[in-house]
This record gives structure tokens, C-alpha cells and sequence, in this order.
């Protein structure tokens, strides 16, 4: 049932001369929580005749390789979601080679890419190694490399394929970038006249079982079908010639199964926004808590590469007044759902099992979403007659933004727990970060607000060496520690 739109495309990837099945370690690597993608491709490849040992998530490679090892497994498949998933997949190529494995290791997840698979795991393996983009190649990717006849000839071309990519990266030599001192020349400078109010509400607001009824309201669908790779846009999905029936299945059954989770209170939704003011140094934004406490420091990152047309190089502490502003903090969370989980596994209901991790991850965005307008309309109350409707929120039509550390604008993963001892996270809202900073309850939204009228997200993309040195000093870090935090934003 999980994999019914699927089966076009898994019918169309069979291989003539494939073995039937082989056997094949899942896992979503040490540090990392999310398995959406990893259940799929799990359950694609069992309704295809292939074993499937799925190991979870946090998985720390030497369970992965000890497993493959006692169970003499065809294939290992490795997951992950945040960036620092990335940096791990390595260590496990790496550790594969120092015990002379020869099995192919396959690399998927959202934060993957071909590049970084040539660039750093191929390397790191002398192995087979393939970046597989969606669930729908999987079982193609598998049936090759377990076939008596085509294992070779696409190890060889894809061998070929990574080659290329690492010849075209060689070729291009680094980035062109800014000094950090000219992009600092060419910072954002706004109008601070028309920054925002301070808040009408300051201090910490807990909330400790918002409505999930009222959460269903700001649901955007779209993500919820990528989640099970139906590629469309709400509500256009439904109707569309190829996946539309699929889509409306999905749909129904996620209808049926919110109706349980709001009758019968399956999950709840605990969360905390506070406010503090600050000021802006250099690129970085001081906050005050507390007359009493000592200031805390958050670094931000510039964008360096070169722009046309006057165009500034952004960095988030530029929407900060260094006269004096404030700055917002949230985390929200989804709980309650292991139990169900539990209850589906015992089963043997992979569908429920997804589903219900899928919806989870909707209320937790769009417990994100509700709280930031509450905060616009009532708590901060900058824009108190604000009245936008959910398609509006979705566009983000408003004002002010809420950038996420290990997203475009923020991609340091590490401010996740300096924002997370301001809001007292773990006993205010019951998150908790694993050692490569993803939350725990794994449906969980966190990051900063900003609410001056001409904020906006942007990408920090490649950043210097003389940033990366610099960035590392006013984090107090030591210089590799945080290049492997800050590795995908480096040349």
C-alpha cells in the first residue's frame, strides 16, 4: 500500500538478468533522526523480493559494519537529512575501506548529492558507490549491482560518471569570491526608522498542548506529498493526469488518520517563543537576557561570492540595529508518537508508520507557522492587524522572517544550542539535540525571529577562508572543528 504510486516506476527499473533479492543494511547515520525517505526505499526494495535489514536511525558505523559483516549483507544503504549527516557518511566509507569490505554502498537522503557522493564518499571507498536521487531508482540502482551481468558495466560508468564530476570540479578551480572585508563594505544597511516596536509581550511564552484542530488549518500540503515523492503543488496534485489518483488515495488516507489523531489526542504540540534585546557588532548580534545575566553573542555568516547590479552580501545581522533592536527565539516540537509508531511496527504497517511521520512533520511546520503569526499579531505585536490567508502564510506574505540554524541564511548547525539554553528548549518544550545538532522529538521546528520590515531569507552559499578563520575565532572553535560544521559552504 506504502509504495502504490510507485509501482509504475518500479516496474520500468527492473533489470533483465537481475537476481531476484539480495540482502541490504538500511540505516540513517549517527547523529541523524529523520527516516521518511530511508522507510520508503526499505519498503520499495521488500515489495520487490530484496531483504531489508533497517538498523533505525543514530545508527554509529561501527553497528552498520559489524551487522554487514555477521549477516553478510549484498549492499549497504546509508540515509541522512542535516548537513553534518554528510561528514559521517564519509566516516563510514572510510571505516568500510580500513576493513577491506568490496559490497556496494548506496548514499541517499535529502542533504545527498552526486557531487558530494564523487567528491568525498567515492573517494574515501574503492568500493562501488552510488548517489540514488528518490526511492522510485532504487530498486533499478540494486537489481545492476547485483547482477551477474550488469554489476560491472555500471560500477564502470557510474565510476566513470563520478570521475567526470571530480575532473569538471578541478577544471573549475575555487569560487569567486569577495574578501570578507569588501562584502562587508557591501552589507545590507535598511532603514532602521522603520524597524519594529519592542515587543508588547516580552520574556519567555511557553506553550504547553497548542490545538492540533487549529494546526490543521496551516498545513501545507506540498511537502507532504514529496515526502512520498509525488512531485506537484496543492491542491493542483490531486487533479493531475499522471499522479493524481495516487495523490487523492494519499489524501484520504491522511484525512482518516487526523481525524484519529485529533479525537484521540495521538500527539501533542509543545513550544516556546521568547524575545530579548540586542544590538548588532560587526556580523555579530549581541542579546541581553536578562539585566542580571552576562550578554550572549550570536555570530552570523556574510554571503562572499560576487554580485551584479548593487545587489548587497547579505548576512542576518544586518536586520539588527546596532543602536538597539530585539531579536525573537522559538523551538516547537511534536510528542506522543513512539507509541503509535510501536503499535504500527508490532503490526507490521509500514504505511501507518510513514504516514503518520509524515503528518507529524505538517503539524510541526505548521506549528511554526501559527506561532510566528501569533507572535506578528499579539506577542510582538508588530503587525497587529495582519490578516492573511493560509495560501498567503505558505508564500510567506508577511513580515519578518524565522531562519533556521543549518538552513540557507543561518548554516551554522552549532547556534542551535545557544538558542536552545536562551529558550531552556529541553524543559520549556521537551527538545533535546543529538551530537550533530537534529532535534529530538525528530517533528520539531527551531530558530530565530527577525522582524524588521525589509528582512529576508537569502543563502550565505560559498564563504572564504578568511571567513571560515575568522567565523571560527568569534565562535571559539577550533579552526577544523568548524570546517567540518561549515564543510558545505566551502570550496
Amino acid at each position: 500500500k506504502a509504495v502504490a504510486h510507485l509501482i509504475p516506476f518500479i516496474e520500468a527499473a527492473k533489470q533483465p538478468g537481475a537476481k531476484a533479492k539480495g540482502k541490504i543494511i538500511m540505516a540513517t547515520v549517527k547523529g541523524d533522526v529523520h527516516d521518511i525517505g530511508k522507510n520508503i526505499v526499505g519498503v520499495v526494495l521488500q515489495c520487490n523480493g530484496y531483504e531489508v535489514l533497517d538498523l533505525g536511525v543514530m545508527v554509529p558505523w561501527s553497528t552498520i559494519l559489524d551487522t554487514a559483516q555477521k549477516e553478510g549483507v549484498d549492499i549497504i544503504g546509508l540515509s541522512g537529512l542535516i548537513t553534518p549527516s554528510l561528514d559521517e557518511m564519509v566516516t563510514v566509507a572510510e571505516e568500510m575501506q580500513r576493513a577491506e569490505m568490496s559490497i556496494p554502498l548506496l548514499i541517499g537522503g535529502a542533504t545527498t548529492s552526486k557531487v558530494h557522493t564523487a567528491l568525498r564518499i567515492d573517494q574515501a571507498y574503492t568500493g562501488p558507490v552510488v548517489h540514488v536521487l528518490d526511492a522510485s531508482r532504487a530498486v533499478g540502482v540494486a537489481s545492476q549491482l547485483l547482477s551477474d551481468t550488469q554489476a560491472d558495466p555500471f560500477i564502470k560508468a557510474t565510476a566513470a560518471e563520478y570521475q567526470h564530476v571530480r575532473d569538471a570540479r578541478a577544471g573549475k578551480g575555487a569560487s569567486k569570491l569577495l574578501s570578507l572585508d569588501d562584502a562587508r563594505l557591501n552589507a545590507y544597511a535598511p532603514d532602521f526608522s522603520e524597524k519594529a516596536p519592542p515587543p508588547e509581550q516580552p520574556g519567555r511564552h511557553v506553550f504547553d498542548d497548542w490545538s492540533l484542530d487549529d494546526l490543521v488549518d496551516c498545513f501545507d500540503w506540498t511537502p507532504f506529498f514529496r515526502a512520498w515523492e509525488l512531485a506537484g503543488t496543492w491542491p493542483s496534485i490531486l487533479e493531475d493526469e499522471v499522479i493524481g489518483e495516487s495523490a487523492r488515495s494519499l489524501y484520504a488516507d491522511a484525512k482518516v488518520m487526523l481525524e484519529k489523531i485529533i479525537s484521540e489526542k495521538w500527539l501533542t504540540a509543545k513550544g516556546v517563543a521568547q524575545f530579548w534585546p540586542c544590538a548588532r557588532h560587526g556580523d555579530d548580534v549581541v542579546i541581553h537576557p536578562n539585566d542580571d545575566e552576562l550578554s550572549v553573542r550570536l555570530p552570523f555568516l556574510r554571503q562572499q561570492f560576487i554580485k551584479s547590479r548593487g545587489r548587497a552580501n547579505f548576512s542576518l545581522a544586518d536586520f539588527i540595529d546596532p543602536e538597539g533592536d530585539w531579536i525573537g527565539g522559538f523551538a516547537v516540537g511534536i510528542h506522543g508518537i513512539d507509541e503509535h509508531l510501536a503499535r504500527f511496527k508490532a503490526d507490521n504497517d509500514d504505511y501507518s508508520d510513514i504516514l503518520l511521520k509524515a503528518l507529524a512533520d505538517r503539524f510541526a511546520e505548521a506549528f511554526a507557522e501559527r506561532l510566528h503569526q501569533y507572535v506578528r499579531t499579539t506577542l510582538w505585536a508588530y503587525a497587529p492587524g495582519e490578516q492573511l490567508t493560509n495560501e498567503a502564510l505558505i508564500r510567506e506574505q508577511y513580515r519578518g522572517i524565522r531562519p533556521a540554524p543549518g538552513y540557507p541564511a543561518c548554516p551554522d548547525h552549532t547556534l542551535k544550542p545557544i538558542l536552545f539554553d536562551l529558550l531552556d528548549a529541553t524543559n520549556t518544550a521537551g527538545i533535546t539535540l543529538t551530537e550533530s545538532q537534529a532535534m529530538l522529538p525528530t517533528s520539531a521546528v527551531s530558530g530565530f525571529y527577525f522582524a524588521h520590515p525589509e528582512s529576508q531569507y537569502f543563502g550565505v552559499a560559498t564563504i572564504g577562508r578568511d571567513q571560515l578563520e575568522e567565523y571560527a575565532g568569534r565562535r571559539g572553535m577550533d579552526l577544523p572543528v568548524m570546517e567540518r560544521w561549515l564543510r558545505p559552504n566551502l570550496d
